[in-house]
């Protein structure tokens, strides 16, 4: 007699998700983010409206006359006035104090950039007692506000005997620049590889050699993108000239910035507004000219220090 065996019934496998589920996910997903890149857009166009169109008519705005500033702000110049770039450059000596603010922004952002980029080298690649401090004491710095230390740096310029003095103004510009120059570009030399520093102090070169040689070239992206920022930062600097060389008999001192205030607040009702665009336009082209051609170069240096 044989006895039968009630074998198990097979498990059946789950059947796959429908293909209608996933697409529908998919096309779901796809419109959540175009959404988004749509609503991303608008905000763009809306940003380059609000910086674009000012630039653009205070640039129109320096070749109008007062009538035509104050009939249709809107309309077209007549005419190219050029004459309103000569009255201001010469008459209104923009001129002196363009030559002015290229001379101290050119020599402090050289002197930032030098020891700024040593700083942060030797912060970021040596290790000794102290290292940690002295970097937060820089990074502190950042978080200082500039109009709490105006009077004790107006105290501190004026005991050195360098107030009313383009020497007092490029010492203040560096030390105000040195923190986010540090903080930058400490965090630009750690992601350098260490085999070519090594195999660069193994065929015998000195810490110095090693970084103005090799160090150095290796972070110019870095480098350009601060130089930049600090070049900006600097050029449209007002509070620390104004507290540095506040002095009207030190009028041919001046930097841009106090000019064209000065140019402001001087005329009244009869103010030369034509002129007075024109001077604008003469302080924001040369910036507006710098960040373009080195843009790429920019935007190379705020990515390369992300990704090692």
């Amino acid at each position: 007699m044989t006895i039968g065996t009630d074998k198990p019934a097979p498990v059946q496998p789950a059947p796959p998700p429908s293909r209608g589920v996933r697409r529908h996910g998919r096309e779901g997903t796809k419109r959540e983010v175009g959404l988004l890149s749509s609503v991303g857009h608008i905000f763009l166009v809306v940003w380059a409206a609000l910086v674009i169109l000012p630039l653009l008519w205070t640039f129109l705005a320096s070749f109008k006359n007062n009538e035509e500033i104050f009939g249709n702000a809107w309309s077209l110049p007549g005419a190219l006035r050029f004459e309103n770039w000569a009255r201001a450059w010469e008459e209104a000596h923009v001129g002196q104090y363009f030559l002015n603010s290229v001379f101290v922004v050119g020599v402090s952002t050289f002197g930032t950039m030098l020891l700024g980029s040593m700083a942060a080298y030797v912060l970021a690649r040596y290790t000794f007692f102290g290292n940690r401090a002295i970097y937060y004491l820089f990074v502190s710095g950042l978080a200082f506000p500039v109009f709490l230390a105006l009077v004790p740096l107006f105290f501190v310029v004026r005991n050195l005997g360098l107030f009313n003095t383009h020497t007092g103004l490029i010492l203040v510009y560096i030390s105000y620049s040195l923190p986010f120059t540090v903080f930058f570009l400490a965090a630009f030399f750690k992601t350098l590889p260490n085999s070519v520093a090594e195999a660069a102090m193994i065929d015998g070169c000195s810490h110095t050699r090693l970084f103005f040689r090799v160090m150095m070239p290796m972070a110019k992206p870095g480098l350009i993108s601060i130089t930049i920022f600090n070049i900006i930062g600097q050029w449209n600097q007002y509070i620390l000239p104004l507290a540095i060389i506040p002095g009207t008999d030190v009028e041919d001192k001046w930097v841009l910035t106090q000019g064209i205030a000065n140019i402001n607040t001087s005329a009244g009702f009869n103010a030369d507004w034509g002129g007075l665009f024109a001077a604008l336009t003469m302080a924001i082209l040369p910036m507006i000219v710098i960040y373009a051609i080195f843009q790429r170069q920019i935007q190379s240096g705020l990515t390369a220090g992300a990704v090692k």
